[in-house]
């Protein structure tokens, strides 16, 4: 009787076991773990060879060489002096001649005669319009006598400007010196020069009433007691001084043309004097 129980038993409990051990299985299966998927394998780079031809560049020819410069000549010389200085000339003429042209250029205004300092000096110490106004007034006349004269020395410069000679204008063009040909005329022609502009001065000191302004500066002078006389002649005095003024401004103008490539307005110039 115990032996038939026990089978019974046993064959009840076999379809249990058979589905537990089919679970078992089952879960197992699914317990699989999933391989990492395969690296793809990477393409192989194709490599083009570029084969890079060296291409020489062409040597440029060679520049050719400038033309040598030919030598100055003589001719050329003074052909270049004689348009300098007369650009020169012009201008320093024309500058002299403005308004103020003499009176208001530090370098060219005219101040009492050196022997008639003494009465500047002692004037200017006075009060009102017997003093100092009266010695302004009077050396602005001077200068205006000046202003108004200059424009007559034009032509007198351009006269003794012809006088120099070829060998002269070579050498004056080659000199280190920036006014030697200014130097060289005043040397020449100053004597002439005063002569030729005296007239002239002498007009002007009468029409812009230097003279007589002057003059009365004069006589209030020697009027004062032990005050040795003072001259009143300007003439000879104000002409120097105005050809002086003129030979600086000259110098200047000569300098700018040497030393100033704009100033070399024109081929010629720029062949003599370019080089500088």
């Amino acid at each position: 009787m115990k032996n038939l129980l026990l089978a019974l038993a046993l064959c009840s409990a076999a379809p249990a076991l058979a589905q537990t051990t089919k679970k078992a299985t089952t879960t197992k299966k699914t317990t699989v773990v999933k391989k990492a998927p395969a690296k793809a394998t990477p393409a192989k780079k194709t490599t083009t060879k570029t084969t890079a031809t060296k291409t020489t560049a062409a040597t440029p020819a060679p520049a050719p060489a400038p033309a040598p410069v030919a030598p100055l000549t003589e001719a050329e010389a003074s052909s270049g002096l004689r348009e300098a200085l007369t650009t020169g000339i012009t201008k320093a003429v024309a500058f002299a001649s403005e308004p103020d042209g003499f009176n208001l250029n530090d370098d060219i205004r005219i101040q009492f005669p050196p022997d008639a300092q003494l009465v500047a000096t002692t004037l200017n110490a006075l009060p009102g319009p017997i003093g100092k106004q009266a010695v302004e007034q009077a050396t602005n006349l001077l200068n205006r006598a000046a202003e108004a004269a200059a424009p007559q020395a034009k032509d007198i410069f351009l006269n003794a400007l012809q006088q120099l000679t070829l060998t002269d204008a070579l050498s004056l063009v080659t000199s280190g010196s920036k006014d030697a040909a200014t130097q060289l005329l005043r040397k020449n022609s100053e004597a002439a020069l005063n002569a030729a502009l005296r007239p002239s001065i002498v007009q002007s000191l009468d029409q812009v009433g230097a003279n007589a302004a002057y003059t009365k500066l004069i006589e209030r002078y020697n009027k004062i007691p032990l005050m040795t006389p003072a001259s009143t002649n300007l003439t000879d005095y104000v002409t120097k001084e105005t050809v002086d003024g003129l030979f600086i401004l000259l110098a200047q103008q000569e300098a700018k043309i040497r030393q100033n490539p704009a100033a070399q307005s024109t081929a010629l110039l720029k062949r003599v004097f370019g080089g500088k």
